[in-house]
């Protein structure tokens, strides 16, 4: 865990090397980081796809030119720090502390992405490492996700605090065998191209969640589900630069979107979302995910910082025998897949899922 003898900061800075190490001792626990990262306080001759290289002025032509040869460039103008890394940009915004550098070291290596190590760094205040739990928890001092579309005017609805089980279901045929048990939550997450099949089971579901007085959420179609009159829909953050969500908006349906780590976080909430969804927790099978699995020490400290502000469902090869688990992070709801659609007897697992909730 020590980063002393380590070359995280070049040119040499043992100053910084100093106060990292003294930050990350207080930060517990956490995975030997994927990536060697090396901040870089100047351009080094020799440089590569490990490196994150910091600016505090204009360097144009040079960024461009390591970013071509895969480095990591941040540069720093005032209180606000953009992060440019493997084509992605990530804009952040707010006060720092004199040690946010040598908090970046400490947090990368706990094994988070550049872009999230970033928001942690930026939210660090001198002085927390005195503190009992050292780790950001106050969400005041989070920067803010900037260079976005704007929010709509109107507010989405809200939802319950407490989602609860919240199945997510291929077909309206498992919507209803779902909600007929006493769920009150799930989502319709169907994979056609044929718009015919597309409304007609977005259409049935709707009508059972309707039934029901269930909370029933559409996976990304939109406009189908503010025409079927759906309780809301659930999108992805590549979503919300394409779909209208002033649309959504209007039409009164919650929305709720994925996020996979703390700068997702902070993007999601500046559209003031109905929910958000924190995956994967667990390694999954069902979909693609865009990075590595979160794990339930990640998921306690996002429980903890947004508890209160926003409904939190965790999501992402959650099964029965680890229920128990994500539940005692704290977080108001579970998003369960396999553990319904292939139980073997699928009103005893639904029953055992809902027990955990009860407990």
């Amino acid at each position: 865990m020590s980063l002393l003898n380590r070359e995280i900061f070049w040119p040499p800075a043992d100053e910084l090397t100093e106060v990292a190490e003294r930050i990350r001792t207080r930060l517990g626990d956490w995975p030997a980081a994927a990536s060697p990262w090396r901040i870089c306080l100047m351009t080094p001759d020799d440089h590569g796809a490990n490196d994150l290289i910091v600016f505090t002025e204009d360097h144009g032509d040079d960024v461009e030119r390591l970013l071509a040869d895969n480095a990591a460039v941040l540069e720093t103008h005032g209180s606000r720090a953009v992060l440019r890394l493997k084509g992605a940009r990530y804009v952040l915004e707010g006060e720092r502390s004199d040690d946010w550098l040598a908090a970046l070291a400490a947090f990368l290596d706990c094994n988070f992405e550049p872009h999230d190590a970033l928001v942690l760094a930026l939210a660090w205040r001198s002085g927390d490492e005195s503190r009992e739990d050292a780790w950001p928890v106050d969400f005041a001092t989070f920067p803010k996700a900037a260079d976005l579309p704007a929010a709509p005017d109107v507010a989405f609805a809200a939802c319950p605090e407490r989602l609860g089980l919240y199945p997510v279901l291929p077909s309206a045929e498992w919507v209803e065998r779902v909600l007929d048990l006493g769920v009150k939550t799930a989502q319709l997450r169907r994979k056609t191209t044929d718009s015919g099949d597309l409304q007609r089971e977005i259409g049935r579901s709707v009508a059972a969640g309707h039934k029901h007085g269930a909370q029933l959420f559409i996976n990304d179609h939109w406009r189908e589900a503010i025409a079927a009159g759906a309780y809301g829909v659930h999108l992805g953050q590549e979503d919300v630069e394409t779909a209208d969500l002033g649309a959504i908006a209007r039409a009164g349906l919650r929305l709720g979107l994925s996020t996979h780590g703390y700068y997702e976080m902070l993007r999601a909430l500046h559209f003031r979302p109905s929910y958000l969804a924190l995956g994967a927790v667990f390694p999954t099978t069902t979909k693609v995910m865009p990075t590595r699995p979160q794990g339930l020490a990640r998921l306690a400290r996002y429980v903890r910082l947004l508890d209160g502000r926003v409904p939190l469902v965790a999501i992402g090869g959650v099964s029965g025998e680890v229920l128990r688990d994500v539940l005692s992070t704290g977080v108001g709801s579970a998003a369960v897949v396999r553990a319904v659609t292939e139980a073997p007897d699928t009103a005893a697992a639904v029953s055992a899922l809902q027990q955990e909730f009860a407990r």
